[in-house]
């Protein structure tokens, strides 16, 4: 506030200085309607004293130091003008004068140095002044040359004139001043707003553990918090004014903006990974004013991943384990008994081959398990080669039909409308929809339909196989997959989990959908058209 009003002080006396110097210096040196002056020797004494004023209303300036000493200072300096003006009027012709315009710049100055109430101060002084000079005119107190070319009515109508315009000017301009005023200091209290907002922002940047960087329109890297240097072991200085391309190298240059990217950046002659998402920096109207991004050191969180994985493995290695062996007991137990009383021979003939017909049934179970826990467990080659994806499901659906667990009263319907050709290995491809079908035909053994069909979109195609048998309990849906889960009280569990394993591998993935118990089951098999 100080600051402010010396400043309008200050730019009060130099617009004094500025029409001293054009009007008044302009009418001398040209000697326009300066020989009708009746006193030329004051009017040139009057310029002089204006320009000595100023001088001393400079030097006074110096010695102010509070907001009192400034608006005292200020209506001093404005009643001293009115006084000049009301004096230069008087030497200039009074009634005739045309300098009594200079009275409304006077009210106008008092509004933006002061307030709306200097203004009405200004303009009744202004008009006090003005009126008795006028009227001391009229009764020849005072006498000028033009006293004889006005009538009393003239004065009179003058004076109502002006002081109707100076108070019209006082009103206008006050009310200005504290629109102003208000609005100057709103403009100070939103500054200071936005201040305090722009450092709690930077404050919250700052603290904030994660690393961030903003580009401009040019993709220049702008800012850098405490936690990027920390990070990546920068300064500041040495990334302002690069692209993220050049700091990150992990990022691509032709690739658009990515909304989360990871990849490993080089410290200390070491490298560690990185992650980070990278987003559009807006301005306050919605428009583009660059990037930001933010990116941690996982280091520590891939440490952690690695661990829980490494357990995981390792509770996943025992389950599967204790499935294995509990798979495994029950054939052996049956197969042990029927040896057992094989070798003791004390059963007749027929009950002998009875025994000997469950043990090599046993047998072949065992051989079943092993066989599908290997073809699970054991990492197989791909021969990835373009196949026509209809004709292995066709092949499949042929082997259904004639397959000795299909029912009388099963309808099996498909819809496999002329070639439709994706990359993969078809063999593989075509246990993943014998595994499935056979899954279907056991749930509908008593009677139903399955329907089978494809669904191509954009980038996949959805291999669907859908019936209206025994459904799946809900709260089995997430355990279907895991080997050896099994509800059927013939099977090993492993159908699914390899047909999950061999989709995975061929970029896909099943999708199970079933309302309950009773209610059907569909599986969805969505396999890339472009796998590679």
């Amino acid at each position: 506030m100080h600051k402010d009003l010396a400043k309008k002080v200050n730019a009060l006396i130099f617009f004094r200085v500025v029409v001293v110097t054009v009007l008044l210096d302009s009418l001398y040196i040209f000697k326009i309607g300066y020989d009708k002056l009746s006193h030329p020797e004051a009017f040139s004494y009057f310029i002089a004293s204006l320009y000595l004023l100023t001088i001393v209303y400079a030097l006074v300036l110096r010695r102010i130091k509070t907001n009192f000493q400034f608006t005292f200072f200020a209506y001093i300096q404005i009643v001293i003008d009115i006084i000049a003006e009301i004096a230069l009027i008087y030497l200039t012709g009074g009634i005739e004068s045309m300098f009594a315009f200079l009275f409304p710049l006077s009210i106008l100055a008092s509004g933006i140095v002061l307030n709306r109430r200097a203004c009405f101060v200004i303009a009744t002084l202004s008009s006090s002044l003005y009126a008795l000079l006028l009227s001391l005119q009229l009764c020849k107190i005072i006498t000028t040359s033009a006293d004889v070319l006005y009538t009393e009515k003239d004065f009179f109508y003058n004076i109502f004139a002006h002081i109707t315009a100076f108070y019209l000017v006082g009103y206008l301009s006050g009310y200005l001043s504290e629109k102003l005023h208000r609005a100057t200091l709103s403009l100070v209290e939103r500054d200071t707003v936005l201040s305090d907002l722009k450092a709690f922002s930077e404050y919250i940047i700052e603290s904030m553990p994660s690393g961030i960087f903003t580009t401009d329109l040019n993709n220049r890297i702008v800012s850098f918090n405490t936690a990027a240097q920390e990070i990546t072991k920068l300064r500041h200085a040495d990334v302002v004014g690069v692209t993220p391309e050049d700091v990150f190298p992990f990022l691509s240059r032709n690739q658009h903006t990515p909304e989360r990217v990871e990849g490993r950046l080089q410290r200390n002659g070491e490298t560690f990974p990185i992650g980070m998402r990278i987003s559009k920096l807006k301005d306050g109207s919605g428009n583009p004013i660059g990037k930001i991004g933010v990116f941690q050191d996982l280091t520590e969180l891939k440490a952690m991943e690695a661990e829980v994985k490494r357990k995981e493995k390792w509770a996943f290695i025992g389950e599967l384990s204790a499935s294995i062996a509990h798979e495994l007991r029950n054939p052996l137990a049956s197969l042990k008994g029927s040896v057992e009383m094989l070798r003791e021979n004390k059963v007749s003939q027929e009950h002998a081959d009875h025994l000997m017909k469950i043990a090599l049934s046993e047998m072949d179970r065992l051989n079943g398990i092993i066989t599908d826990f290997l073809l699970y467990a054991r990492p197989q080659e791909l021969d990835i080669k373009p196949f026509d994806l209809h004709q292995s499901l066709k092949n499949v659906l042929t082997l259904l039909h004639s397959s000795e667990s299909k029912g009388e009263n099963v309808t099996i319907s498909t819809k496999l409308d002329g070639s439709l050709f994706i990359k993969g290995d078809s063999r593989q491809i075509q246990q993943v929809f014998w595994n499935l079908g056979l899954n279907a035909i056991d749930a509908v053994h008593d009677g139903g339909d399955i329907d089978i069909y494809t669904r191509k979109s954009k980038n996949a195609v959805e291999v669907v196989f859908s019936d209206n048998g025994t459904g799946i309990n809900k709260s089995d849906i997430d355990n279907i997959f895991y080997p050896f889960f099994t509800t059927k009280e013939k099977g090993t569990g492993l159908g699914l989990s390899i047909a999950q394993k061999i989709t995975e591998e061929h970029g896909g993935k099943i999708v199970v959908e079933s309302k309950g118990t009773g209610m059907g089951a569909t599986f969805k098999v969505i396999l890339p058209l472009n796998n590679s």
